[in-house]
């Protein structure tokens, strides 16, 4: 059994035993672990001063910066947990999180300055902390980061903090309603960080490139807690721009970058046919969604680098499979092997676990996984009945118990009563010569239930549907094929890039409204 520690005793750790490499470089800083501590130190002695205690909750609505790094760890120090949030959400969107939550004090950039005024007045009692590189506009009560940094250190804390804290609530996508905050506590996180830094081999000779946002749990667990855990450096990008990636990967001599699937497009598309030097990398991580073999392939043999799959959900910290690197076969195509100390089962209706290679529901226990959802018990139950997380996502597991997503269960078609599974659709499409982005969805059908629509980006016009119609033909049984080709200039994304299926489906379905 092994004995898990706290999150922040993690960054304590790395800074005693290597407190003079560095920790992050961002824009035109570079910190070291000893740096970077004494920084939080200081951010803990301000919050611990201004009243916030255990329990407490801070939301941190930050782009990637040091700011983020520095106050997410001086609120977990003193048993604050952390709510991170979208900058780009709305302001009904942040605050129906923040009234969730409960949080007492919010973390946002200076621009966000102007609608400050609306927030505290519909959270009274709630304090405002802005960071950025401009002050001008600030006026009491909003308190600006370079204050808070500059603090004493805490002495000492009244209340004794336990692994069993909560430490972070994440916000689901809210696909199927209003989102759900996933509770997880410092063993969930710490645990998850653990893991995948040791599954992953990183050490403190690696230079992780940190361009997912902090904010989503893909980029706060494998690039964030696993590299602070393994004395790592974070080279910390505000933003994703696919030829500043390039750029920084081959001056930093990166040696991990991580994104998910279609940066790595991106990232093709921008070099072109110049001249790339990834020889620093020793592999890249996808996650976030299914990467297409395809586009993979395509990648690797590019860039001459290796890229890992894995997978993982906010309720489980997020990771629970990856691809293996000791020495074990990777198999594309597949999300690897359970982490150590995680279990995975594929079941069915049920819950009775199905037979090797049939496709069911996946389903996980372990450490990480999370200990409910904020204020909703029902909710809690229903994803942790019989003390397993039911993911929602369809999968098989092969002999080897390497496992495979097949996609969502919710974005499973079914036509005539036989399932199509959207990702083999599009694994197809992206062989096609000629398509950029796919994305495949159901719409209602009057005759067989629903029909296949495949939503595309060409690489040019000259690319027609009845050309794409003729080589599904050729890769797909019948009932599997699009009924319908439908061209557009780009495909609705989330924050981290992954496909949005839901609003393809509402634009369908507006459209369809609209021509009737």
């Amino acid at each position: 059994m092994v004995d898990f520690t706290r999150l922040d005793e993690h960054l304590k750790a790395s800074a005693r035993d290597h407190g003079n490499d560095f920790a992050y470089s961002y824009l035109d800083k570079r910190v070291t672990y000893s740096e970077l501590y004494s920084r939080v130190l200081k951010i803990s002695g301000y919050l611990y001063e201004a009243g916030y205690r255990k329990g407490d909750g801070i939301a941190l609505i930050l782009p990637n910066s040091d700011a983020f790094l520095e106050m997410y760890h001086g609120a977990l120090a003193i048993g604050m947990f952390v709510v991170p949030l979208n900058p780009l959400y709305t302001p009904n969107e942040l605050l129906y999180m923040l009234k969730d939550s409960g949080v007492k004090v919010i973390v946002a950039p200076v621009q966000m300055a102007p609608i400050a005024p609306m927030v505290m007045q519909a959270l009274p009692g709630v304090s405002l902390i802005v960071a950025g590189d401009s002050y001008e506009s600030i006026v009491a009560p909003l308190i600006t980061f370079d204050t808070v940094v500059a603090h004493q250190p805490i002495q000492k804390l009244d209340e004794k903090l336990m692994i069993d804290d909560l430490a972070v609530v994440l916000y689901t996508s809210g696909t199927t309603g209003k989102p759900k905050g996933a509770m997880l506590t410092h063993q969930n996180l710490s645990s998850n960080a653990m893991m995948a830094g040791i599954h992953l081999r990183f050490s403190g000779d690696d230079r992780i490139v940190t361009v997912l946002p902090m904010f989503h749990v893909f980029s706060l667990t494998v690039c964030v807690n696993a590299g602070i855990f393994s004395a790592a450096e974070l080279i910390i990008l505000p933003r994703f721009s696919p030829k500043e990636v390039i750029k920084v990967i081959e001056e930093t001599k990166a040696t991990i970058f991580a994104g998910v699937p279609t940066m790595y497009n991106f990232i093709m598309q921008a070099a072109g046919d110049t001249h790339v030097d990834f020889h620093s990398l020793r592999y890249c991580i996808s996650g976030g969604a299914a990467m297409p073999v395809a586009i993979l392939n395509a990648f690797e043999k590019r860039f001459d680098v290796i890229v890992l799959e894995g997978y993982g959900l906010s309720e489980a910290s997020p990771v629970t499979a990856f691809a293996p690197v000791d020495g074990r076969p990777r198999k594309v195509g597949s999300i690897g092997v359970s982490l150590p100390m995680v279990e995975q089962r594929v079941v069915d209706e049920q819950d009775q676990e199905v037979p090797v290679g049939e496709v069911g529901e996946l389903v996980v226990r372990g450490p990480n996984v999370m200990k409910g959802y904020l204020g909703r018990p029902e909710d809690t139950q229903k994803a942790l009945r019989d003390g397993w997380l039911h993911t929602g996502d369809m999968a098989k597991m092969d002999e080897d118990q390497y496992f495979y997503i097949v996609d969502r269960k919710k974005d499973m078609i079914l036509v005539g009563g036989f399932n199509v599974y959207p990702r083999e659709v599009e694994e197809v499409l992206f062989t096609c010569d000629g398509v950029l982005e796919a994305a495949v969805v159901g719409v209602p059908n009057s005759d067989y239930g629903e029909e296949v629509v495949a939503c595309i980006v060409r690489k040019n016009e000259s690319i027609t549907a009845e050309y794409i119609e003729r080589y599904c033909e050729s890769h797909l049984a019948k009932y599997k094929l699009p009924t319908r080709i439908l061209f557009m200039d780009d495909l609705p994304k989330n924050m981290t890039g992954k496909v949005v299926r839901r609003e393809l489906r509402e634009q369908l379905q507006d459209k369809a409204i609209n021509n009737m």
